[in-house]
C-alpha cells in the first residue's frame, strides 16, 4: 500500500485587488510514495513544496484533485494520531520550556505520568537538547526551536511523519543528527516525507526523490533512475610535481590549476588513465593529495530541470 497517494493536486490564488488574477501555486501533482521510505521532496524556494504539505495536513484546501494517506482521505480523523508534521516555521507557546511543551503534547496523545516523563526525554535526547531543555523557548534559537519541533512531530510514535525544510537553521552538526534520526526513523519502519532545497541531504538519505519546479513535479524516482553516477571525469590534487610533468599532462589534455605555491589541482577527462597518472606523479617525486571521481549530481540534474520547466503562469 502507498502511504501518500497524490492525484491532480492543484492550487490556484486570487493575486490583486483592483485586478484579480488566478496564480497556479501547484499545477496537476500526482505522486506516490511508498511506505517505509525516505521520500525526498525538492524545489527551490517558492516552487510549491509548503502549500503540498499544507494541502496534505489540511491547513488549506485544494482547488482540484485528491490525495489519501495511510490509505484514508487527506482529513480522516483516525489517521491523524498515525502522523506526525513539522510545519517549516514552527511557533510555539514561548514562556513554556521544551520539556513543559512536550510533555503537552504528550498528554494530548494519552500519555501520562511517568511513561510520558520518559517519551520527552527520549526525544529530546534524540534531537540533540540537553539542559537548554530547561530553557523557556524564547531564549532559544532557529536552530534549537527546530530540534524541538522535530521532537513533538514525533512524540506520538507515528507511523508516517512530514517535514517541511526539517534542517532550516541547522548547523552541520544538527543537520547530521537529523540525517541519522531520519534513517532510525526508517529502519524502524516510519515513513518519512521531507521538503529540501539542500540536495546533499536528499544524496545522503533518500530512498527516492521528487523535484518540483514552479509548481510542476519536473522529475520522479530513485536516485539511480533519474541521476546519471557514470565517471565524467578525475579530480586529482598533487603536491611537490615537477614543472615539467605539470607541462606535460597539460599538453595531454589535463587542466592544472594552481591551488598553492606547490599544491596543484589536475582535472582529468573520464579517458584518462589515473593510475598511470598517479604512478608517474609519485616517480616523479610528487605526492598524492586526493583522487576523486567526477560524476553528474542530484545538484546538476535539480539545476537542469528547474531551468527546464517553465514559470508559473498567471491567468
Amino acid at each position: 500500500m502507498d502511504a501518500i497517494r497524490i492525484e491532480g493536486l492543484t492550487k490556484h490564488y486570487s493575486v490583486g485587488f483592483w485586478r484579480p488574477r488566478r496564480y497556479t501555486a501547484l499545477d496537476h501533482l500526482t505522486l506516490r510514495v511508498a511506505e517505509r521510505e525516505v521520500f525526498g521532496f525538492l524545489g527551490p524556494n517558492g516552487a510549491g513544496k509548503t502549500t503540498t504539505l499544507k494541502l496534505l495536513m489540511q491547513l488549506m484546501f485544494p482547488s482540484e484533485g485528491t490525495a489519501e494517506i495511510l490509505g484514508k482521505p487527506v482529513g480522516d480523523v483516525s489517521v491523524r494520531r498515525r502522523i506526525g508534521y513539522l510545519p517549516e516555521h514552527p511557533y510555539f507557546y514561548e514562556n513554556l520550556t521544551a520539556e513543559e511543551l512536550l510533555s503537552y503534547f504528550a498528554s494530548l496523545f494519552g500519555y501520562h505520568g511517568q511513561e510520558r516523563a520518559q517519551r520527552v526525554s527520549r526525544l529530546l535526547d534524540d534531537v540533540g537538547l540537553g539542559a537548554e531543555r530547561r530553557f523557556q523557548l524564547r531564549k532559544y534559537s532557529k536552530g534549537m526551536l527546530q530540534r524541538v519541533g522535530l521532537a513533538q512531530a514525533l512524540i506520538n510514535d507515528p507511523e508516517l511523519v512530514f517535514l517541511d525544510e526539517p534542517m532550516s537553521g541547522l548547523d552541520p552538526i544538527g543537520r547530521a543528527q537529523v540525517r541519522d534520526l531520519i534513517l532510525t526513523l526508517r529502519d524502524r519502519g516510519v515513513t518519512v516525507f521531507f521538503s529540501s532545497h539542500i540536495l546533499s541531504d536528499a544524496e545522503a538519505i533518500c530512498s527516492r526523490v521528487g523535484i518540483l519546479a514552479a509548481g510542476k513535479l519536473a522529475a520522479a524516482g530513485s536516485l539511480t533512475e533519474i541521476v546519471p553516477f557514470k565517471i565524467h571525469g578525475w579530480d586529482l590534487v598533487v603536491g611537490g610535481a615537477p614543472q615539467a610533468l605539470l607541462d606535460e599532462l597539460t599538453g595531454g589534455g589535463a587542466t592544472v590549476t594552481r591551488i598553492s605555491d606547490d599544491r596543484y589541482r589536475l582535472l582529468l577527462s573520464d579517458a584518462a588513465a589515473p593510475d598511470a597518472i598517479v604512478g608517474r606523479v609519485s616517480a616523479a617525486g610528487g605526492t598524492i593529495v586526493s583522487l576523486n571521481p567526477l560524476r553528474k549530481t542530484l545538484e546538476d540534474f535539480f539545476m537542469a530541470q528547474v531551468g527546464q520547466t517553465a514559470a508559473r503562469h498567471f491567468d
